[in-house]
């Protein structure tokens, strides 16, 4: 960048500076830099257990783009990946939960997020109505 740059291009280089963060925990599980045990796998998601669970089965949908930083994101821009995030949890849930779960989204910092790159979390288990994960 030179300071001779016009404002709009120093702007437009600062956004594409801000979109080569360095990979999220989830792009680094998905590329195996760190390693997990799969509970389910297909061509484009994958789902684990959560490390710091928040109800007594707490696990994790995550697809294998980093493309959506949100489920917001994700449904303007493949709603197809997002409904099989869907079929992956819900097929999790049968196997770990009998079928009876929560699937939460969070959706910007405020709202709990913390990776910004859309994951899922089913969590079951005994959970209280009036309770997020029953922790």
């Amino acid at each position: 960048m030179t300071i001779h740059q016009p404002a709009h291009e120093v702007a437009t280089n600062l956004r594409l500076v801000d979109m080569s963060e360095a990979p999220s925990v989830f792009s680094r599980i998905v590329s195996g830099e760190i390693p997990t045990t799969l509970l389910a796998e297909t061509d484009r998601v994958i789902a684990f257990a959560d490390i710091a669970p928040q109800a007594p089965v707490h696990l994790l949908v995550v697809p294998k783009t980093a493309e959506y930083r949100d489920v917001v994101e994700l449904a303007a821009g493949d709603p197809s990946l997002l409904a099989e995030m869907v079929e992956v949890a819900s097929s999790l849930a049968k196997e770990h939960t009998g079928g009876e779960f929560r699937l939460v989204f969070n959706t910007g910092e405020s709202a709990g997020q913390t990776v910004f790159h859309v994951h899922a979390h089913v969590l079951g288990g005994s959970l209280q109505e009036g309770t997020l994960g029953g922790a």
